[in-house]
């Protein structure tokens, strides 16, 4: 069932990235697409962890971060991106959109988590007898 749910996870991740690849600004030399699925990925991934994880079954764990966000994000497409604009002579926005990357993905994350925990309930105030 865990490699199931991978598998059809990992479809639909593909499916979306690519997807938002051609519709962000191809033609850009910044990669205005991959940082903007990382940033998502980023904030999804810590709103399931806070909000589904504790009680989610191994499967859907599994089917929606390794499957579904582990295609939707990769670090290989950052590399190949930093790559690419430090081969083109653009090493000052390579350094940006590293510190970029790392920065908004980590606030993402952060957001995702304080946004997914549960809020606390109060107790029930008891009426004096």
């Amino acid at each position: 069932m865990t490699l199931v749910a991978v598998v059809l996870g990992g479809i639909l991740g593909t499916g979306l990235r690519l997807a938002i690849d051609q519709l962000v600004v191809p033609d850009s030399a910044f990669p205005w697409a991959t940082l903007l699925i990382n940033v998502v990925g980023s904030f999804v991934l810590g709103l399931l962890v806070a909000r589904v994880w504790p009680s989610a079954p191994a499967w859907l764990r599994a089917g929606l971060g390794t499957g579904l966000l582990g295609s939707f994000t990769t670090f290989s497409a950052v590399m190949v991106a930093l790559l690419t604009l430090t081969s083109a002579g653009m090493t000052l926005l390579a350094v940006v959109y590293l510190v970029a990357s790392l920065v908004l993905g980590f606030a993402a994350a952060l957001l995702g988590i304080r946004l997914g925990v549960p809020a606390p309930v109060d107790p029930p105030i008891e009426a004096d007898e």
